[in-house]
């Protein structure tokens, strides 16, 4: 496989098309609350593996793995931070299987939930840490790295040193920002979509974007800020079914997969490259997705 094989397929097909959300489908095969989701990597391979098949076969360019909370940092209150290494490696190797050499294989990152600026961990801590991991993962078949859903400016840049130094694969960070009372966009940390774009690129990372957060309407005007600071570099958007409703004491995802695939021109006008789902989002809504991006070509 090319190490660069994104901006290759992007030159090739101009949009790509990712997947949707994987922990509600984990929920629905019983994992507890109390459970490690990224423990099944090891203990119910075949369960992780029907959830990646499921997007590879609703059309997706793109799948993730089980991986997102697979640092040392997530593992340890189950007593799983010494099988890192291994827990990665699988999930990498489970999502690779239903890949194929069909579909690009992302490493999902995410954050550690520990906060550098109050001192509950040090950066070499977390440099290590996310080392570990993302070698991991790259040693599963991992194509890319997608370091996501980051608030933490200075988390994220160590986890993209982190994915530099142990691969040479392609690297992926993505924020996630929500509307402020005043009507901007902004991570819990306080930082722009626009404040995200250099920052991120002088770290080497080879595609920025947004995850989370916001429906894909929210993701258009993001798009279109970080669009205004560079026209280049490859975005990626992994938007929520529409905001979180409560209904009968359970978050619903609203919106549908035709009203979700509606904004897919839009959203690819506003800049962006490739295009999934997160929260709320199935693999329909994705087969809707990748039918509304072929139609846009």
């Amino acid at each position: 496989m090319s190490e660069r094989r994104i901006k290759g397929l992007l030159k090739e097909k101009g949009v790509l098309v990712s997947d949707g959300a994987w922990g509600t489908f984990i929920h629905e095969k019983g994992l507890r609350s109390d459970e490690c989701p990224e423990s099944w990597n090891l203990e119910r391979p075949d369960d992780i593996y029907e959830v990646a098949l499921s997007y590879v076969n609703a059309g997706a360019d793109m799948i993730l793995t089980n991986s997102f909370g697979g640092s040392p940092f997530k593992l340890k209150p189950y007593g799983l931070e010494d099988k890192t290494y291994l827990i990665n490696k699988a999930a990498a190797e489970i999502s690779r299987k239903a890949a194929a050499d069909k579909v690009i294989v992302l490493g999902s990152v995410g954050p550690t939930g520990k906060i550098l600026m109050m001192g509950e961990v040090t950066e070499e801590e977390l440099f290590n840490g996310f080392s570990e991991q993302i070698r991991g993962l790259a040693d599963g078949g991992a194509d890319a790295i997608l370091i996501e859903t980051m608030s933490d400016p200075q988390e994220a840049t160590t986890a993209i040193r982190a994915a530099k130094s142990v691969t040479d694969k392609e690297v992926i960070c993505t924020f996630t920002f929500n509307l402020t009372p005043a009507g901007e966009y902004r991570t819990m940390m306080g930082t722009s979509p626009a404040e995200t774009v250099e920052m991120l690129i002088s770290e080497g990372a080879d595609a920025i974007g947004a995850n989370c957060g916001n429906g894909a309407a929210g993701m258009i005007e993001i798009v279109s800020e970080i669009r205004k600071i560079n026209s280049d570099i490859p975005v990626l958007v992994h938007a929520n079914a529409g905001m979180p409703e409560l209904v009968d004491g359970k978050s619903v995802f609203p919106e549908t997969p035709g009203e979700m695939s509606s904004q897919v021109g839009q959203l690819i006008a506003a800049g962006t490259n490739m295009v999934g789902g997160c929260c709320g989002t199935t693999p329909e809504h994705i087969r809707q997705i990748a039918s509304a991006v072929r139609a846009k070509k």
